[in-house]
């Protein structure tokens, strides 16, 4: 069970840390910035047991392209999801370029990686990257009581069942993977990219 502490699900990547590195080499750059993305992708990817996230709060960037990986995904209805890649001059990771139009649709899609439209808990349910959405205030209680439930089914069945379900798209979902960063690695040290990324903090620092 992966989940949040406190209001956020996640905030996603550390920005001021992507932005410090473009000093440096590029592949200083990739290596630093992306590597512990990249592996922690593959390991969501080829996880044997049965993943469920519990989505208490905005999850942004990183943290909603890889639920597409999970097996389940319940929100609190105060949840978001947002990517916002081209407004940082960025890419869609996470395998998201290949899970989300297969599970919202192309035009869903295309809103949602492309144009950064934000989702509320009740919208990424509609579309699929949501199994089931929670009064927040009842949240971790529903929930936690379900999981209890779900721990006590045999474990072996569970896997195994998962292993049938998942192991078809495995190999997609790495090569996936492989393109995603290779695409990141080429715009990590681009003019626009940069730009993009002085400019968000530029509108953090005004606020």
């Amino acid at each position: 069970v992966c989940t949040g502490y406190g209001d956020y699900f996640s905030s996603g990547n550390d920005l001021s840390n992507a932005l410090r590195l473009f000093t440096g080499s590029l592949e200083e750059t990739m290596k630093e910035s992306s590597g512990a993305v990249r592996e922690m992708v593959h390991t969501i990817i080829d996880f044997p047991k049965p993943l469920i996230a519990m989505v208490n709060g905005p999850a942004i960037g990183i943290a909603t392209t890889m639920l597409g990986l999970f097996d389940l995904v319940y929100a609190s209805d105060k949840a978001t999801f947002n990517t916002p890649f081209s407004k940082l001059g960025q890419y869609p990771e996470g395998c998201s370029s290949y899970i989300f139009p297969k599970i919202m649709g192309l035009a869903k899609a295309t809103e949602v990686l492309l144009f950064n439209k934000t989702l509320t808990a009740w919208e990424a349910c509609n579309v699929g990257l949501v199994t089931e959405v929670f009064p927040d205030a009842t949240f971790q209680q529903e929930v936690w009581s379900r999981l209890r439930d779900y721990a006590a089914l045999p474990k072996n069945c569970l896997a195994l069942s998962k292993q049938l379900i998942r192991n078809v798209e495995k190999e997609k979902l790495h090569a996936v993977c492989a393109k995603e960063f290779e695409l990141l690695s080429k715009r990590i040290n681009s003019e626009d990219a940069i730009n993009a990324l002085q400019q968000f903090f530029q509108r953090k620092s005004k606020l």
